[in-house]
């Protein structure tokens, strides 16, 4: 049975190695992963491609990293130095960064407005881009409870995301996380997650974490917030390991870096960091682009997510 800190540090770095897993593999058709990788346990996934690097992160882990160093240099949540963070992060031209968030923190407008005043706009902000970034928040704020946890993820999701479907998902998500940090079952946790979802995004969020939903199922690409969730939950249910979670989610193809980063987050949060392949954590490296050049190591994951944990 992993220790609380072992799943604490499963869900930062189980993150960031579907992050860097998936990335190759973008956009790319259903079953393309096993196709290439047909063994369990081969080796050489790590493969980069697309023009990542092997063990390269994107942006889902860049702005991951920026939200934890946000929160333990602040001792909490201080959200226009989160955003500032994020204005610095795009305005140093990163290799991946989605459209909707590059409008949001390119466009000149104050931290609390720039999100809002974009959906005004595009009435299009439903997007996982806050969902993929969610990690290190639900570990740091896990030991606050639900209610907290899920407050601080819509607060953090509604820096980019104007529609409150995103706040929703990532709140969910937040929630199972915390579950998963005490060694409880985060599926058998979901009503009570669903519950303190806000009631006007409750059926959507209610339909695609039903037990009987398959990605088949879903009416939109898995790009936006609530298919991503779902794709990430079914392969919890669906697999028995780490690894198999992983290899699950990216040969959905679609959104294939996200969808794994949402599952390793909840899969490492579940069967803790020794789960995690050693051959996917030694290469795994994290550009920070505008931070003095930086690239982080999964020791120094490590290490935030520790510090995180508390």
């Amino acid at each position: 049975m992993p220790t609380t800190t072992a799943r604490a540090l499963g869900a930062v770095i189980g993150s960031a190695v579907g992050d860097a897993l998936g990335a190759p593999f973008e956009f790319g058709p259903e079953g393309a992963f096993s196709a290439r990788f047909p063994a369990p346990g081969a080796g050489g996934e790590i493969c980069g491609g697309g023009g990542w690097e092997p063990g390269e992160a994107t942006d889902d882990t860049q702005m991951a990293v920026l939200v934890a160093e946000s929160l333990l240099e602040h001792d909490g949540l201080d959200l226009p130095d989160v955003f500032d963070r994020f204005r610095r992060w795009a305005a140093a031209d990163p290799k991946d960064i989605g459209l909707q968030t590059e409008a949001v923190l390119t466009g000149g407008d104050p931290w609390d407005l720039a999100a809002a005043l974009h959906f005004q706009t595009s009435q299009r902000a439903a997007g996982n881009g806050a969902l993929m970034r969610a990690a290190p928040s639900a570990v740091y704020f896990a030991r606050s409870g639900r209610a907290a946890t899920m407050d601080a993820a819509r607060r953090l999701s509604a820096l980019t995301h104007g529609d409150r479907a995103a706040w929703e998902g990532t709140a969910i998500l937040h929630d199972l996380i915390r579950v998963a940090l005490t060694g409880a079952d985060p599926l058998a946790a979901l009503p009570d997650a669903l519950a303190a979802v806000h009631p006007g995004h409750h059926s959507r969020y209610a339909t695609v974490l039903a037990p009987d939903w398959h990605p088949d199922l879903a009416t939109e690409f898995n790009g936006a917030v609530w298919p991503c969730l779902a794709s990430a939950v079914w392969s919890l249910r669906t697999t028995s390991s780490f690894e198999e979670a992983l290899r699950t989610a990216v040969d959905l193809g679609g959104d294939t870096d996200t969808v794994a980063a949402v599952t390793g987050a909840l899969a490492g949060a579940v069967h803790g960091v020794t789960a995690v392949p050693t051959r996917w954590t030694d290469p795994l490296h994290v550009p920070l682009p505008g931070f003095a050049d930086r690239v982080l190591s999964t020791a120094d994951l490590t290490g935030l997510a520790l510090r995180l944990h508390g």
